[in-house]
């Protein structure tokens, strides 16, 4: 194997670490190939290919970290014909949260939730697609 060396700060090292023990993983090497995996995989689907897709991705940043919320706007201008919905809320006392409501292909939400992970300073993020023709709005949701 390939010895790669990658940078981050202490604190998430920490819970690497503490992640890699408490769930038998042999070391942070494993659990990042793991995680490496789980992430390319993400958007592999093949379920998902060909078909309008709609999107929900929740960030989660600083609110004194300004450029963070300047990509966010940034992005919601450049992804425009995707991002048919945008949410900005402050939550506690020092974070803010961007919600993106997405509908298109899986190419175009994966790269639009791939620039946001890509940004410096961004806590979490979140999302969750669906398939649009998989939304039968006469279900009631009982058999």
């Amino acid at each position: 194997m390939t010895v790669v060396s990658v940078s981050m700060p202490d604190e998430l090292l920490e819970r690497l670490d503490q992640f890699a023990d408490e769930h038998g993983y042999t070391g942070r090497s494993e659990v990042v190939r793991e995680a490496s995996r789980s992430l390319l995989g993400e958007f592999e689907e093949t379920r998902l290919e060909d078909r309008t897709l709609m999107g929900v991705v929740t960030v989660l940043f600083d609110y004194e970290t300004t450029t963070v919320e300047e990509r966010m706007i940034s992005l919601r201008h450049e992804y425009e014909q995707l991002v048919t919905s945008n949410f900005h809320s402050h939550v506690g006392d020092h974070y803010c949260m961007e919600l993106f409501v997405l509908e298109g292909q899986l190419e175009e939400i994966s790269t639009f939730v791939g620039k946001i992970r890509a940004t410096s300073d961004i806590l979490t993020v979140d999302y969750s697609v669906l398939p649009v023709d998989d939304v039968d709005p006469l279900q009631t949701g009982s058999t």
